[in-house]
């Protein structure tokens, strides 16, 4: 990017007072030499970074000075000058750190001197400073004369008494002006900050002054001002209005002051402790400490001021080497017990996060200690102490915590709890892994879950601490298993850390211990093979992770591993080449050498194709069909460690070839990369230009070629010109008409880069190319038209780009077309199509930034252009032609509202009038309000825009506040009166309200966010009066607490958040207040409920939320946030349970705001101390009778649990990334543990009456959803106060309820409790409870609940880590042995359907578990006769026996399900164990295929396809089970039969799998119809029935038809008749009308069946039907649905892999994109065209599709004509096709084609008949554009594309047609055609293009 200028540093220029200046002149000596002279020279500069020169001189002169051996007064004065110089400096000026540090060296002669001027200039300064609002600079003074300054530092301590009494004096007044000027935030910001710069100053003095140290007199000065400022600190620490920093500094100083004042210095350990145990005894301490710190010395010490206590004394005290002796030992225990009490007191954020930085530094402490300590103090932090057990609580608690910093400083803790254990380990050299305590900690820390963030943190520190060896002893697959979870964003960069920090431990240890290089094959297996087998075979996101997280790492670490890497993939590349789901082998290759290279492991680009990889393989990576691949290998070309390396020419083609086919990507995080990528290609380009540029300067004729470029410079720079002219090329013929929106999106972004990258050159800087050189007239109209799109990000880009341009490029010289241009943008600005609008806005900006309005519009602006200077000319036209513009917009709509008040229907349909407001609030937005010149011609301007804002307003509110405005129609006075009709909707009406409401409401926002504001009316700057911004406040309440459309109020919130932001940072009182006055008012209201109130109640509470939302969260964070606390009681309090019925409607407001304020991020972790009990208050609102309160609690709930677990990301309802720890959420939230428990108690207490009554109880549906995110930790402490123990049994209960629901959230809910080693003994309790056989007495409820609960527990049992190992075997054969004991629960013993199919399914569960032979055994479930219950079951099942019911009864379709399952089971059982002699199964697929219940049909189809596909794809081990073998003649019976639709579908797919030689010549014997008949049956069932199916019998028929065209010519004769009905099937199912299933279905059969009907030598179908299904495939690789393109990809991939017509492109058996796919697609019809020689036949078709034949023109003709507009489109729109780009590659492969061949054709019929189509075309359109408005792209902007690319079609045809009769050069039709408005952007057809 050239040279780019340093930013200057602003350095405030020294100035001294008059008498001083005058002094320095007495003084100055003639010849300048002398001191004086020097400071008076350096005074007079007005440049401070000039004057730090001079600065510095100073010492050197006063060296020589020195020499003469005395200080004559000259010298004298100078210093005493100097002095006041230094003391007149702000604090942050670099000049008074560059005097200070040159004072430093003075030489000693002068110093006396020198103390005596600094002294008693800072005398001066604490003497006459009593300005309250002066003292902080004085202050500052002080500080900066002990920051590193001996001078001032002597100064201080010669003043120690005054500066101490000074310091006291200050911070007295300043803490009382504070605590008069509450409320006004401002001011006290500034107070405050004073506040603390004094302590600290206080503090410093203590720490850096000598002499403290000594004991001062009691009745000195100086220790009666220590004594004021202890009482000052003490006083400060205890104020919870001060900022919370405020305080904690107050605690360092407390401590500090204590240490410096107390003696015996051995007792202040002990008084410590009494302070922060409060337990101070008052008569064993000093009275002089009693007197100050008395608030400290008795019992009820806030919770604050004893953290910020601890915080002191961890600080301040010497823990060094133990010095402070048992004493300060005991001060140790007792400090961090004092930490974990507050721990479990302490809700509010800052001050957690204060409470974990003292944790970590009371950790640091004690190691600190013991180093040098007592063995007791050892025995009492060692890794098994009290201490360290709830130091690791807290660590467990606290490392998911939403705050970062407070994670951070968990690791912090943790790790020097290691170390603490090191030190305290009496051994001092014993293996540190080999420890009990590290063993446990370690195992345990492995049994966790990968989803917990501190998993990672913890194992890390623990690799540090013993290395890894140990961890991969107990985890030998801890890489492949961190490597899975690398799919979730939220661990990767903790799973990326935590890996690196193993394999740099791992590959450290290996060296260590090698004693040859075969290390590193073992560190190759256990790092980088799992890391390319992810990228080879794992997910999407998983691998993008792995590339951006893990790969660089282990590359740093060990960059020989590259070799292999690549070696690897090399060699798997053609075996695996992906697909549009997998980026096969080439994608990992390619993301190797991207990453290799972007970290400076490659040298270049261009060796690395040489070296590693072809550039036949780059160009595959460029077009790959997976979208990654393509990023990657873009990355490889453009991406590069050294910014200045010289892109070569392989690159730039390759950059070429690529942005040809990559533009229209749907995916904007692609188009993101793309773009991104491509500029960082620009950059490099840029700067290695200017490399090439200094080159080329500085390289002789003569001189050998330099090695950085292998070429002259000037080549390279030429080279550089031409592709970026190519690369601009390219992107501006992408702007065609009716390009799709990602095209130009990619497009503009890239030009914009191109721009931004290549600036206009300055002065002696080149750059190597310029955008504005490659834009003409035509370009710049296609930017213009840019702006017309529907997609505002692409009107942005293009106004940017048109921006962009220098200013001299864009000229309009036609004033009439100027005029039409600024006419066209005040049109649109009253469409009403909304987007219309925004294109209005940017036409209006771009004229008035270009100052290109038209002459007429100068009379709008009474005062003469102001002549200024050429710096502020630019700015001083866009603010007059801004005035001009917003003057006319206003004048227009003042007229629209005048009519709008008479007919609200007329305007709606006419002329809405938000546009004008829109465009206005966009000319304000661009313009520096803050600066401008014609002040009083915009007074008059802003006071009519908020008149006219109100009256707009008032006009369209009545719609926004009415009860139903979705459906309101207004009555109209002037229609009423006259009679008038008018053509309107209600929505009309309703969207040109609210948009109205919504720009209004924006205006009014930017207005008070952009414009200056008046102090007083008369004042001569600004633009808005106090008066106006409280009409605005007023209006914004009122809508927002009166609106009920959500689109109104949301945009009125959005207006409203500018203002109240405003209000809360200004200077003025009154104002600054009103937030709070609006607040307590609507609080007020709200409480009052009264009747007339005109607040909604319905649709959830309206604007109110918003309202109190925007009052609240812009209110200063760093404050005390004393508005949110209090409107959080008041809610709290209103929403909480009363007997009123009156308190209904409070009730539901104060809930629904609650949800408003626990959704806001901005309030972040401020609003979670409310949290709990906004969840007591949604609990407790759900059991009212009142509908609305439990409707509101229910929403408020759902937030809740949002803002407790996170954002919901899988469909898994519990999945463990949204569930916390019982103890970390417990913890959190501790007032939760009692309030749940005893709810969920009274709950389990009456969920079941004796009676069998139904009781109710609402709560238990969000009790159970809370627990059940809720699990137990292997780390939570064993005798934890808040364990999740005493919560099961009542959970157990609830599974009696009568409510099914009810039970089986409660079998859910009970799985998290339960530890996963304690599950098989819970599930043995759970099933002894179930009742025998011979019971009498026992409800199916409490049996369906407990089988629910041991269900869920058995499930989440087997999927468990455990599940292979021995002790999972033996506790599921434990529970196997329980479950038989209850086995006539699944009986017909057992009456009720409901309680049978759970106990069915716990049994299905069990033999998927168990049915695996064990070592040298049987098979557990035969061992325990299981198979055989489980047979008697099914044998005495209705399966067998017959169904006596009907679907009436309960749970049957339930029971049915479950019992085919275990049938299925247990036949897959019988039949693995008998092989082929499978006749003893229990019963046989037939007899359940036969089954009337389409249930069991559907399950046991389900299960047979599973079979039949994994075996036709090659996946099943074994292949078909002998069980399966001749069912063809079953299925084909079942076909005819099955009236099932999902039945039939799996039947006809089951079909499908099977190869038909098996089962197509039974047909005539099991369903009487001939092959030929079945397919016609096949074809007919695909015609008629619905589209699943018809996917299905399309695809069955296909794979009959292509089995007949593979065997004898018999059966291909056979069925050559019925070709016809299947391709007409094909082509009907393409359709983009039809389901994605369809065509879907349409593009597999288009795949299987390519070699016999596209691609065949021998054609077998007639021309036109393989023309038309090539047609098809076109059409299937332009849809806008990126799976259908994908397999429509597969279709032409096959079709080019064939035996003749692999050599028709470069990229035969290679995967492609779509994009480029359409293209190879005509390449290789073209080519079969003249292999089959029916090139005469087959042009005339080709050249139909180029003209479009077949489109409907008259659709453009009526486009045209049409005046009626609709309110939104209801056509369906491909967004991604774009008929030109087909059009041109059409275009491309049929010049080629005839360009190649000799062949003429002889003008026959058809070609004719083309001509006079194309001419005709030509002729109409050319008319059709005349008709159009002289601003057609603007006003008609569709029918205008419409038309252009017809245009472009007819064209192109035009042009083959000459071509084809020998014309080319002739003055054709084609010419005339220029005449049209669109010619001057007409697209680039090439005449020639590389082969693809």
């Amino acid at each position: 990017m050239g040279v780019k200028k340093k930013k200057e540093t602003q350095v405030t220029s020294l100035t001294v007072c008059h008498q001083d200046l005058e002094t320095l002149r007495s003084l100055a000596d003639v010849e300048g030499k002398n001191l004086a002279s020097l400071l008076l020279h350096c005074v007079q500069l007005t440049d401070g970074v000039s004057q730090i020169h001079y600065v510095k001189q100073i010492v050197p002169l006063l060296e020589k000075a020195n020499k003469n051996g005395k200080c004559d007064p000259t010298i004298r004065s100078c210093l005493d000058i100097l002095a006041g110089i230094y003391l007149s400096l702000n604090l942050k000026n670099p000049l008074k750190k560059v005097l200070a540090s040159s004072l430093n060296d003075l030489p000693e002669f002068f110093l006396t001197e020198a103390t005596q001027s600094f002294t008693s200039r800072l005398q001066e300064e604490l003497n006459t400073t009593t300005d309250l609002y002066s003292y902080r600079k004085v202050i500052d003074n002080i500080s900066s004369c002990m920051e590193n300054f001996d001078l001032g530092r002597s100064s201080v301590n010669n003043l120690l008494e005054n500066v101490l009494h000074y310091l006291q004096k200050s911070l007295i007044e300043i803490s009382e002006e504070n605590r008069k000027l509450a409320g006004n935030h401002i001011v006290q910001t500034q107070l405050m900050n004073d506040l603390l710069v004094g302590i600290r100053v206080s503090v410093m003095l203590v720490q850096k002054v000598q002499g403290f140290q000594r004991l001062h007199l009691k009745s000195s000065p100086t220790w009666q001002s220590m004594c004021g400022l202890l009482s000052i600190f003490t006083k400060f620490l205890s104020d919870d209005d001060l900022l919370q920093t405020i305080q904690s500094t107050s605690g360092l100083a407390v401590i500090l002051f204590i240490k410096a004042m107390f003696h015996p210095p051995e007792k202040i350990p002990d008084l410590i402790s009494s302070l922060l145990l409060r337990s101070v005894d008052h008569t064993s301490i000093p009275e002089w400490l009693l007197n100050c710190c008395r608030s400290l010395c008795c019992a009820d010490v806030s919770q604050s001021a004893l953290l910020f206590l601890c915080q002191g004394t961890l600080t301040m005290l010497d823990w060094q080497d133990g010095r402070m002796g048992p004493s300060g030992e005991a001060l140790l225990l007792d400090t961090v017990r004092v930490l974990f009490t507050l721990s479990s007191q302490i809700k509010e954020s800052t001050l957690e996060m204060f409470l974990s930085r003292i944790l970590a530094s009371w950790t640091n402490s004690a190691i600190q200690v013991l180093e040098s300590s007592s063995p007791s103090l050892k025995d009492r932090l060692n890794g098994n102490s009290d201490v360290v057990r709830r130091l690791l609580e807290y660590v467990y608690t606290h490392w998911e915590h939403p705050l970062d910093a407070l994670r951070h400083q968990t690791k912090t803790i943790f790790r020097n709890i290691l170390q603490m254990h090191q030190l305290a380990l009496e051994e001092s050299g014993s293996d540190l892994a080999a420890d009990g305590f590290i063993f446990q900690l370690t195992e345990s820390l492995l049994r966790l879950e990968w989803h917990s963030k501190g998993k990672y943190t913890c194992l890390g520190c623990l690799v540090d601490y013993i290395g890894i060896e140990h961890i991969l002893a107990l985890a030998k697959t801890i890489p492949s298993q961190i490597l899975e979870v690398m799919g979730d964003q939220s661990l990767v960069p903790y799973a990326s850390d935590l890996l690196e920090t193993m394999f740099k431990s791992h590959k450290s240890c290996l060296k260590s211990q090698a004693v040859d290089s075969t290390w590193i094959d073992k560190w190759h297996e256990t790092w980088v093979s799992p890391l390319l087998f992810i990228l080879c075979e794992g997910n999407l996101d998983q691998k993008s992770y792995v590339i951006d997280y893990y790969l660089p790492k282990l590359l740093n670490c060990n960059p020989e591993s590259l070799s292999y890497m690549v070696e690897i993939l090399q060699t798997s590349a053609d075996a695996k080449i992906g697909s549009y789901d997998s980026r096969g082998a080439l994608g990992a290759l390619m993301a190797c050498l991207r990453t290799a290279r972007a970290h400076g492991h490659l040298q270049s680009a261009t060796d690395a194709w040489r070296d590693l990889v072809s550039s036949a393989r780059i160009k595959q990576g460029l077009i790959h069909q997976h979208c990654q691949v393509r990023i990657d290998t873009l990355g490889l070309l453009c991406e590069s460690n050294r910014s200045t390396e010289i892109v070569s020419t392989e690159e730039m083609e390759c950059i070429q070839f690529f942005i040809t086919y990559n533009l229209n990507s749907q995916s904007p995080g692609v188009r993101q990369q793309i773009c991104s990528l491509l500029k960082k290609l620009f950059c490099r380009i840029q700067e290695s230009s200017q490399v090439l540029y200094k080159l080329e300067q500085s390289k002789s004729k003569h001189e050998p070629e330099n090695e950085l470029t292998r070429q002259h410079p000037s080549v390279s720079l030429q080279q550089y010109k031409n592709f970026m002219s190519s690369i601009c090329n390219s992107l501006f013929e992408a702007l065609f008409p009716g390009s799709s929106y990602p095209t130009r999106f990619s497009a503009l972004t890239i030009l914009g880069s191109i721009a931004e990258v290549f600036p206009v050159p300055e002065g002696r800087v080149q750059t190597v190319y310029q955008l504005s050189h490659d834009i003409d007239v035509g370009r710049f109209q296609t930017l213009m038209e840019c702006l017309t799109g529907t997609f505002e990000e692409v009107k942005i880009l293009a106004f940017d780009l048109l921006m962009k341009l220098p200013k001299t490029f864009v000229q309009f010289q036609d004033s009439e077309k100027l005029q039409g241009l600024f006419q066209a943008a005040l049109e649109l600005s009253t469409s009403t199509k909304p987007y219309d609008c925004v294109t209005a806005s940017y036409l209006l900006n771009f004229l008035i930034w270009q100052n290109a309005l038209p002459s007429s519009l100068s009379a709008y602006l009474k005062t003469q252009r102001v002549a200024c200077g050429d710096g502020d000319k630019s700015a001083a036209l866009v603010e007059s032609n801004t005035l001009i513009v917003i003057k006319c917009l206003l004048e227009n709509l003042e007229e629209e509202v005048s009519r709008a008040e008479n007919s609200l229907l007329q305007a709606a349909a006419s002329f809405p009038m938000y546009g004008r407001v829109h465009c206005i609030t966009g000319a304000l937005r661009k313009l520096a309000l803050n600066s401008l010149q014609l002040v009083s011609e915009w007074r008059p301007v802003v006071e009519k825009l908020l008149v006219t804002s109100y009256r707009l307003s008032a006009v369209v509110s009545p719609v926004i506040q009415s009860f139903s405005p979705e459906g309101l129609i207004p009555m109209d006075t002037d229609a009423g009166k006259e009679g008038k009709t008018c053509d309107v909707t209600a929505q009309m009406v309703l969207v040109c309200c609210w948009r109205s409401m919504k720009e209004v409401a924006l205006l009014l926002g930017s207005l008070c966010q952009l414009l200056p504001m008046r102090s007083v009316p008369e004042s001569p700057d600004g633009l808005l009066t106090v008066e106006q911004v409280k009409e605005i406040g007023d209006y914004f309440k009122q809508h927002l607490l009166q609106s009920r459309h959500r689109g109104a109020f949301e945009l009125a919130y959005t207006g409203f958040v500018k203002l109240t932001e405003i209000l809360n940072r200004c200077p003025n009182l009154s104002l600054q207040k009103l937030p709070e006055e609006w607040l307590w008012n609507v609080l007020e209201e709200i409480r009052c409920s009264d009747p007339s109130s005109k607040l909604c109640a319905t649709r959830r509470s309206a604007g109110i939320p918003f309202y109190i939302q925007a009052l609240l969260a812009s209110e200063p964070k760093k404050g005390k946030m004393d508005l949110l606390k209090i409107t959080m009681k008041e809610l709290i309090s209103l929403a909480g349970p009363t007997d009123d019925s009156q308190s209904t409607v409070p009730k539901v407001h104060a809930l629904n705001i609650l949800r408003a304020l626990f959704r806001d991020t901005r309030l972040g972790e401020i609003i979670i101390p409310y949290i709990a009990d906004g969840a007591k208050a949604a609990i407790l609102g759900f059991t009212s009778p009142v509908w609305a309160v439990r409707n509101s609690s229910t929403l408020l709930f759902s937030t809740l649990i949002t803002r407790i677990f996170g954002v919901k990301r899988g469909k898994d309802e519990l999945s463990k990334k949204n569930r916390m720890t019982g103890s970390e959420f417990f913890s959190r939230f501790p007032e939760l543990y009692p309030f749940l428990l005893k709810q969920l108690e009274t709950v389990a207490n009456t969920v079941d009456s004796d009676t069998g009554e139904l009781n109710h109880h609402p709560s238990m549906f969000l009790l159970l959803l809370v627990l059940g995110r809720l699990y137990p930790s292997p780390m939570d402490g064993t005798c934890s106060a808040l364990s999740m123990a005493p919560f099961i049994p009542f959970i157990m209960r609830c599974g009696c309820s009568p409510v099914y629901r009810s039970r089986e959230m409660a079998a859910r809910a009970l799985v998290p409790f339960v530890m996963m080693d304690e599950i098989p003994d819970t599930i043995r309790t759970l099933l002894a409870k179930l009742p025998d056989c011979t019971d009498r007495c026992f409800r199916q409820n409490h049996i369906h609940g407990t089988l629910l609960q041991v269900f869920h527990l058995l499930q989440a049992f087997s999927d468990s880590k455990y599940r292979m190992n021995t002790y999972f075997q033996q506790e599921l054969a434990d529970v196997a042995v329980c479950t038989k004991a209850k086995i006539w629960l699944a009986k017909r013993q057992n009456p009720c359907l409901v309680t049978r199919a759970v106990y069915i399914d716990i049994l299905f569960l069990l033999t998927c578990c168990l049915d695996k032979p064990s070592k040298d055994n049987q098979p557990v479930l035969e061992h325990l006769g299981f198979w055989e219950e489980v047979r008697r079951i099914i044998l005495e099942s209705e399966l067998i026996t017959g169904f006596p019911y009907t679907f009436t009864v309960p749970g049957l379709p339930q029971y049915l399900q479950s019992l085919t399952k275990l049938a299925v089971a247990a036949v897959w059982a019988v039949a693995a164990q008998a092989g082929e002699q499978a006749r003893d199964v229990p019963i046989s697929f037939s007899r359940l295929l036969e089954s009337s219940f389409p249930e069991v049909r559907l399950l046991t189809l389900e299960a047979l396809l599973e079979r039949f596909s994994a075996a036709a794809s090659g996946l099943g081990e074994k292949g078909l089970p002998p069980l399966l073998w001749n069912m063809g003649g079953t299925f084909l019976i079942l076909a005819m039969k099955e009236s099932h639709p999902e039945c039939l579908c799996k039947i006809l797919k089951i079909l499908h799998c099977m190869d038909p030689s098996e089962w197509l010549p039974q047909t005539e014997r099991c369903v009487h119809l001939t092959p030929k008949e079945f397919l016609i049956w096949t074809m007919d069932i695909a015609s008629n029935e619905r589209s699943e199916i018809q996917s299905e019998a399309l695809r069955l028929a296909s794979k009959v038809i292509a089995h007949h065209m593979q065997t004898c010519e018999e059966t291909r004769d056979l069925v050559a008749p019925n070709l016809k009905q299947w391709v007409q099937l094909v082509l009907s199912s393409c359709g983009d009308h039809l389901p994605t299933e369809s065509r879907l279905a349409a593009a597999e059969v288009l795949t299987s069946t390519a070699p016999f009907f596209l691609t065949n030598p021998h054609p077998i179908l007639g021309l036109q039907d393989t023309l038309a299904l090539w047609k098809r495939v076109l059409t299937l690789l332009q849809s806008e649905e990126q799976v259908i393109r994908d397999a429509a990809t597969e279709t032409v991939m096959t079709a080019m892999s064939q035996e003749n017509t692999c050599q028709s492109t470069e990229f035969a058996f290679c995967r492609v994109d779509a994009s480029i796919a359409l293209d190879l697609a005509l390449a290789v019809l073209c080519d079969l065209l003249q292999q089959w020689d029916q090139l005469a036949p087959g042009l005339p078709v080709l050249l139909g599709w180029l003209l479009g034949e077949g489109d409907d023109l008259t659709a453009c003709v009526e486009s045209v004509h049409q005046v009626e507009d609709y309110l939104f489109e209801k056509t369906e729109v491909n967004f991604w096709a774009e008929t030109l780009i087909f059009m041109k590659y059409l275009y491309k492969h049929l010049f080629r084609l005839l360009s190649k061949s000799s062949w003429r054709p002889l003008s026959p019929e058809r070609l004719c008949h083309l001509q006079r189509t194309a001419s005709e075309q030509c002729h109409l359109l050319s008319q059709l554009f005349r008709e159009l408005p002289p601003t057609a792209e603007f006003l008609k902007t569709v029918e205008f594309t419409r038309l252009r690319i017809r245009e472009e079609r007819a064209l192109a045809c035009l042009r083959l047609l000459a071509f084809l009769e020998g014309k080319e050069g002739e003055d054709t039709p084609v010419l005339r055609a220029l005449d049209s408005p669109a010619a001057v952007n007409q697209l680039t057809l090439p005449r020639t293009e590389t082969a693809c």
